[in-house]
């Protein structure tokens, strides 16, 4: 069943009102008619089924029929900092790690992130990346779209780890704790009703330095490897961000 997402003040007492793109893609591409069953959320948790009833081509209302239970998000909830990369790459972890699980974005810059930042520029694509987040959402059949921050500096991001139960720094050349190392303790400490927060930090294309390293330690963070792999840097989180749900019992874990 197809599942949109809509801002809390299109939702009615009794109906729901479905706009703009989304009511194309109702009248225009699934071709729906009245009768018709659709699952619609405010993003913030509130999901319910509801029914088409008058539709025209920008504007679809529907009857609310029920409320659903919110099911679909992990209990322990999983940011992912991600340095800006190349090309369309934060496009391809935006998508993917929403549909994993992930709770929010933060891209950040780095001293060796490659991409020039144009501020003047940044809320076209943080407003594209946005939009890649709610469609992936309304894919995976979540219940909250995961948001998507302005880009911070380096020493804006270690200013948010005191805001986290554990902080997680994927780095290629660590050699001692790796990712499960620190996960599983963490897991178990949890046990299997409380919820928990976790920021994953990925490097760009040539990686942290050994001064990011020690001042993101000092910060609170962790060092961990994923492996005897160098992963890319769209990878890195993608696998990360499994690797903690799978050990908390979000992907048939613990």
């Amino acid at each position: 069943m197809q599942r949109y997402f809509i801002p809390p003040e299109q939702f009615g007492e009794d109906h729901v009102l479905v706009a703009g793109e989304d009511a194309r893609h109702i009248t225009k591409v699934m071709r729906g008619k009245p009768g018709d069953k659709i699952i619609v959320s405010d993003g913030q948790g509130r999901v319910v089924l509801a029914e088409l009833a008058s539709l025209e081509p920008d504007s679809v209302t529907a009857k609310v029929l029920e409320s659903m239970p919110e099911t679909s998000e992990p209990r322990v909830k999983v940011d992912i900092a991600q340095s800006l990369p190349k090309g369309d790459k934060m496009e391809t972890v935006i998508q993917k790690c929403t549909e994993i699980g992930a709770a929010s974005f933060i891209p950040f810059l780095s001293e060796r992130t490659i991409v020039q930042y144009d501020e003047r520029k940044e809320g076209k694509r943080t407003a594209r990346w946005a939009k890649i987040a709610k469609e992936a959402a309304e894919q995976a059949h979540r219940s909250r779209i995961p948001e998507v921050r302005q880009p911070l500096k380096w020493k804006g991001l270690l200013e948010l780890f005191q805001g986290y139960d554990l902080v997680c720094l994927c780095y290629e050349k660590e050699t001692g704790a790796q990712l499960r190392d620190i996960i599983e303790p963490f897991a178990s400490s949890l046990g299997r009703e409380a919820a928990g927060r976790v920021l994953v930090i990925v490097g760009p294309e040539g990686g942290f330095t050994e001064e990011e390293v020690s001042a993101a330690e000092a910060a609170g963070a962790k060092s961990v490897g994923l492996g005897r792999r160098i992963l890319r840097t769209e990878t890195a989180g993608m696998a990360a961000l499994t690797c903690i749900l799978y050990e908390t019992g979000e992907l048939g874990g613990a």
